[in-house]
């Protein structure tokens, strides 16, 4: 075993340099929309720490999900964010499953520009919504007589533009309707079901999401209408982006055919064969 690995390590290592050779090319014509979205990333959680200050603690409002389900309690909340945070992390392993696999389907850039037109366009509406009315906040933090539940004027604007992302996640309040959990577990879960190939990974996928909606309600971290407004402005606004935007292109399988490279007119056979003996280790004899 120990012969074998050692023996096709060149050979996985040539197929991540010729993947990431493809994916830097991506990159260097989309950057523009890689950047934006992951700035607007920074003004979503500078809006949710910006309604923070603004959050008043008051009684939890009467919620049809806090009387049916069981509740979490404060021991075990940690539930909800252990779902969530594997549900990111394998979409993220997902994505970039073609740097080692040879079924690859997908390109890793163009994924993720279509990833964050989703996240940012639910992203500007969620941030209208929560501005627009102020809930008091259902978590334990969020109660009156925590410390957390206001937060003290900021006495600069740095400490207003400086975010703790991790202290805004696990004990922001006010950001409520509609959640940013589900935003991110939606939009991975439908871009899996539309690219992934695992017909049982994108059911057990779903089945995920929805455990992962019982989960928040059930932790108090959000109310019941910010999770059914979650399920249905995400998923229609995905639809709509899916409408106007085009298709990702379908890479070709496996290894017997070369990927798509920027290519210009003095791109010969010669270069072309030095790129296929990358690709797959295996040298091609051309007659003579």
């Amino acid at each position: 075993m120990p012969f074998y690995i050692a023996r096709q390590a060149p050979k996985l290592w040539r197929k991540i340099c010729t993947e990431t050779t493809i994916e830097i090319s991506l990159v260097a014509e989309n950057w523009k929309l890689l950047i934006a979205g992951i700035v607007f990333q920074y003004i979503h959680g500078l809006a949710a720490h910006g309604i923070h200050y603004l959050h008043r603690p008051g009684p939890t409002l009467q919620d049809a999900g806090f009387f049916l389900l069981p509740e979490l309690g404060q021991d075990r909340a940690y539930i909800s964010e252990t779902s969530f945070t594997f549900i990111f992390a394998s979409f993220v392993l997902w994505t970039l499953h073609p740097f080692v696999f040879q079924n690859k389907k997908i390109y890793t850039v163009l994924i993720w520009c279509r990833v964050l037109a989703y996240l940012v366009a639910c992203q500007i509406l969620r941030i209208f919504t929560f501005y627009s009315t102020h809930l008091p906040g259902p978590n334990y933090h969020c109660h009156e007589g925590s410390k957390l539940a206001r937060l003290p004027h900021p006495k600069s604007a740095i400490e207003l533009l400086v975010i703790n992302f991790s202290r805004g996640v696990n004990y922001g309040c006010g950001d409520l309707i509609f959640s940013s959990h589900m935003i991110f577990t939606i939009v991975f879960v439908r871009t899996y079901h539309k690219y992934g190939t695992n017909r049982c990974s994108k059911q057990f996928a779903w089945l995920l999401a929805v455990a992962q909606s019982f989960l928040i309600v059930a932790s108090h971290k959000h109310y019941t209408v910010d999770v059914v407004v979650a399920w249905y402005t995400v998923n229609l606004v995905t639809f709509f982006i899916d409408k106007k935007l085009p298709d990702l292109p379908e890479r070709p399988t496996g290894l017997t055919s070369l990927p798509p490279l920027p290519q210009s007119r003095d791109w010969d056979s010669k270069t072309k064969e030095e790129h296929l003996i990358l690709l797959t280790g295996v040298t091609v004899e051309t007659a003579g």
